[in-house]
């Protein structure tokens, strides 16, 4: 296997989010752990956690809410790709989702807000170096492809 995938989160409120990335995770066998560490509680915290991985092919999923520094932090302070899936909240009709879309300066870490398409993002990453995880890819795509191909042929004829 030529990576993991380190998840981490912002506090344990956020372990139920993190269960459906490893979900998806487990689609492409992906070996992945997961952590807490807070960029504004324990930020001493999420240094370690980055030094632990510093020599590994390692794609780093933060998942934070509110006021996401988590994902901006992590990515200041290693050269390692960094992917920000927040979970959605409701209570503030998204708008805690603009914390990881705007980010200082210097800051690249990719965001999206669907744990499928995170682990999508760390997948193809990760195949860069690994050529049975790209055929897994191939394979998860040709299958939602033939999903779509699928509804087309349910519903094409049916009459409104």
């Amino acid at each position: 296997m030529a990576g993991k995938v380190v998840i981490i989160m912002g506090s344990e409120r956020d372990l139920n989010f993190a269960k459906e990335l490893a979900k998806h995770l487990k689609t492409f066998d992906l070996e992945f752990k997961l952590r807490v560490a807070s960029a504004h509680k324990t930020p001493e915290k999420v240094l370690e956690i980055l030094r632990e991985h510093e020599s590994e092919n390692v794609v780093y999923i933060t998942v934070a809410g509110r006021s996401n520094a988590l994902s901006a932090f992590v990515d200041a302070n290693t050269t390692r790709p960094v992917i920000a899936c927040p979970p959605y909240s409701e209570k503030f009709a998204g708008a805690d989702i603009y914390s990881s879309l705007r980010v200082p300066s210097g800051i690249g870490s990719v965001v999206t807000i669907e744990p499928e398409g995170a682990v999508v993002a760390a997948a193809k990453i990760l195949a860069l170096e690994d050529k049975r995880l790209e055929e897994l890819i191939r394979a998860y795509q040709k299958t939602k492809k033939g999903e779509i191909e699928k509804a087309d042929e349910s519903i094409k004829n049916l009459k409104p």
